[in-house]
This record gives C-alpha cells, sequence and structure tokens, in this order.
C-alpha cells in the first residue's frame, strides 16, 4: 500500500535498509572473501565479521525501539519491517554458533574426525546461513525500493495502524470494474 509522504521521510526510511544491506552484502559477503584470503595464516581475522554483524542487527533493533517513540510513521514502520528481518538473521547465526561450538566439542570430546567436524559446520550451518544471506539480499532489496516508492507492507500496516496516515489510491484500483 502506497501512502502520501514526504522526501525527507523517503530518505529515513531508507536507512534500515541500507544498513541492513550493508551488512548482508559488504559485511557477510566482500569482507568474508577478503579475510578468506587471510585466514590461513591468521584464522582470527574471520571473527570480525560476526563481530560487525552482530553489532549492526543489535543497533537496528536498539534503534527500532527508539523508532516507536521519534520518528514519523512511515519511517518507524520500516524500521520494524528491518528489525522483524534482523531477528530472523541473528536466530540463523546464533544457530551457526551453536554448530560450530558442537563441531568443536564433538571434536576435542568425542574425537570427531577433522573432516567430519568441517562437513558438520559447513553442511548444517553454513550453508543454511549463506541461502538465508542471499534471501534477504533480495527481500531487502525488495524493501528498500519500496520504501523509495512510499510502499509498505499489509502486515505493518496492520500491526501498526496510523489513522492521519494518507493512502493514496492507485491507477490499477481505479480501472478495476
Amino acid at each position: 500500500m502506497r501512502f502520501e509522504v514526504t522526501d525527507r521521510e523517503i530518505k529515513q526510511a531508507n536507512v534500515p535498509h541500507e544498513i541492513f544491506l550493508t551488512n548482508l552484502i559488504g559485511n557477510h559477503i566482500l569482507l568474508a572473501v577478503a579475510l578468506g584470503g587471510i585466514a590461513g595464516s591468521f584464522p582470527w581475522a574471520m571473527a570480525v565479521i560476526p563481530a560487525i554483524s552482530f553489532s549492526l542487527l543489535g543497533y537496528t533493533l536498539w534503534r527500532a525501539r527508539q523508532s516507536i517513540r521519534r520518528d514519523p510513521w512511515y519511517v518507524m514502520c520500516h524500521w520494524q519491517v528491518c528489525a522483524r528481518r534482523s531477528r530472523i538473521f541473528i536466530v540463523m547465526l546464533s544457530l551457526l554458533l551453536v554448530v560450530m561450538a558442537l563441531g568443536w566439542a564433538g571434536h576435542v570430546y568425542l574425537g570427531m574426525m577433522k573432516e567430519a567436524v568441517i562437513a558438520l559446520v559447513v553442511g548444517v550451518g553454513i550453508l543454511p546461513v549463506m541461502v538465508t544471506i542471499l534471501i534477504l539480499i533480495i527481500v531487502e532489496s525488495d524493501a528498500l525500493y519500496h520504501a523509495n516508492q512510499a510502499k509498505l507492507p499489509a502486515w505493518v500496516v496492520q500491526r501498526y495502524p496510523n489513522p492521519d496516515a494518507k493512502p493514496i489510491v492507485e491507477d490499477d484500483a481505479l480501472a478495476a470494474p
């Protein structure tokens, strides 16, 4: 649904999506590839990626809570959309951390072979996170486009109703008999 909003509100509504996409593309793809090159000689460098990610995700959740009190309705709704997707991504990253801990424990305490641990971590941990990243990039890119078009998903409008919001009637709705 489209709404009548100012250009300033549209720019502000873009911010959460840009932060989230920066985390997904810049951090989880580009930085992961860059640090992957030095991970052989300095494996702890890869710890920078989840540190940055959890920082940005935490900021997004904190800012979404702040947004309820201080931002215009349209901007607040886009922060809530982004916060919802951030929670999904936090769950996936937490799953990866649990799988990595189980793999480490299996190797140290149960005597699992190093190759079995790698297969477990990659198959059950890293692969689902990579698929989630790709899906979230597509979904967030669409959300960024919708923010620029002054659109909101129906679930957000239902969850955070605003009687003062002015919906824009689409031309298609006028043409329907």
